[in-house]
């Protein structure tokens, strides 16, 4: 372990005081460690009562960490011997470069590092810089930190990670309003076709047979769930002409540990739906409890004769009717514009990035990745540019059109 301090000036706070109050910015004494895989141990401490996102909870961590043998690399920011704000992160080899970013890569999104919100109005940019040192100190070999689709806020609480110099992530994320019920929702969103369209549905189920909306409450259920998940996307991501992010046995079983582990708590903070037609999942999502947030982070449907019927939008009907009736204050459909969500959404979040070059070879692949990032936004927010690059893959995985895609979230 490395320490790499940084000192404010001021009158430290008695240890019996923090609980009380906030801290301020000239108060207390800041120590920034880094680490290896020997600090989740105390990462999973700080998270039983700290703030953050279902990413960065302890058991995603814990479990990518088991399942696909990360280098881990655990950095954590103290304050007078408390614990403020800790990143966790993997160590991941990209060309010539080594670089460090949120556990999980592209599955994490809408990321928020675990932070003791009595501390995070103290937290400043000298203060995560020291943190970033620390990580340097301890891994000369890391060449960038790259902390990607970060959320601005969490809970009300800002993310102190925008302390630091930052550029929009290019790709939206999107979320739908839950306030005032179900049937308010639907009130502002053509709830009238919705329900027409969702009874048309129904019926078409039942022509086929009996159906019901599934959710995985054994590991038998979460293996069924994820089996069928995984073979959805395998088969969606060909034909998509693009490479599929579950291919991994690693990110498999990382999954399939975590949506297990969480059938363990009371709450649990990771879910499978599935929506089951004469025996047969045609949709299944997956989400995540964040405070008020019910956020899906995947779903996918089967390619088979029932595709038609649109069986994730009428899995989605069902998720977030049931998210009104739970109390949750939104419904987010996480990173990604696509029109199944546009059908939906009310709220637009826009995450931001955060690049930390710690050599000379890191200063170059950051600049590399922010116009990188700005060329996708460019791409994205494009409709036509975007419409000819998703065709162009079809044509180089030799598939023709799709219909309108419900699951590439």
């Amino acid at each position: 372990m490395v320490d790499a301090t940084a000192s404010f000036d001021g009158n430290q706070i008695a240890a019996n005081e923090i609980s009380a109050r906030p801290m301020r910015a000239d108060q207390g004494r800041w120590i920034a460690t880094a680490s290896g895989a020997a600090g989740l141990a105390d990462y999973a401490q700080l998270c039983a009562s700290a703030l953050y996102a279902p990413a960065q909870s302890a058991s995603w961590v814990s479990n990518w960490a088991a399942a696909t043998g990360a280098d881990m690399v655990i950095a954590t920011l103290d304050c007078d011997g408390h614990p403020a704000l800790s990143l966790a992160l993997e160590v991941i080899r990209r060309g010539p470069f080594k670089v460090a970013l949120f556990t999980g890569g592209r599955h994490a999104n809408g990321n928020f590092a675990a932070v003791d919100p009595r501390f995070q109005p103290a937290i400043d940019g000298p203060a995560i810089r020291s943190m970033f040192q620390a990580i340097a100190k301890a891994r000369p070999d890391i060449d960038l930190i790259s902390l990607e689709r970060l959320l601005p806020d969490l809970d009300g609480i800002a993310n102190p990670l925008a302390a630091l110099p930052g550029f929009p992530s290019p790709n939206l994320a999107l979320a739908v309003d839950l306030d005032g019920g179900f049937d308010a929702l639907l009130s502002r969103a053509s709830g009238k076709r919705k329900r027409k369209k969702h009874r048309s549905q129904t019926r078409k189920f039942e022509v086929v047979g009996t159906f019901q909306r599934i959710e995985a409450r054994t590991p038998e259920e979460v293996d069924r769930l994820l089996d069928a998940f995984l073979e959805m996307k395998e088969v969606r991501f060909a034909k998509m002409g693009i490479a599929n992010v579950f291919g991994d046995a690693g990110v498999r079983a990382f999954f399939r540990a975590l949506f297990t582990d969480a059938l363990t708590e009371e709450k649990p903070s990771f879910l499978l739906h599935g929506l089951d037609v004469a025996g047969k999942l045609r949709a299944v999502t997956g989400s995540s409890r964040s405070g008020k947030r019910l956020i899906c982070e995947f779903g996918a449907i089967a390619e088979d004769d029932l595709a038609f019927t649109s069986p994730g939008d009428f899995l989605f009907f069902d998720n977030i009717q049931e998210a009104c009736e739970l109390g949750f204050s939104a419904y987010d459909f996480s990173v990604g514009d696509e029109p199944y969500k546009r059908l939906w959404c009310d709220i637009e979040i826009q995450h931001f990035e955060v690049l930390a070059p710690l050599t000379l070879k890191g200063r170059a692949l950051a600049t590399a990745m922010r116009q990188g990032a700005r060329t996708k936004a460019f791409i994205k927010n494009n409709p036509t540019v975007w419409k000819l690059t998703k065709m162009l893959r079809r044509k180089a995985a030799g598939q023709a059109a799709p219909a309108p895609a419900e699951d590439d979230g």
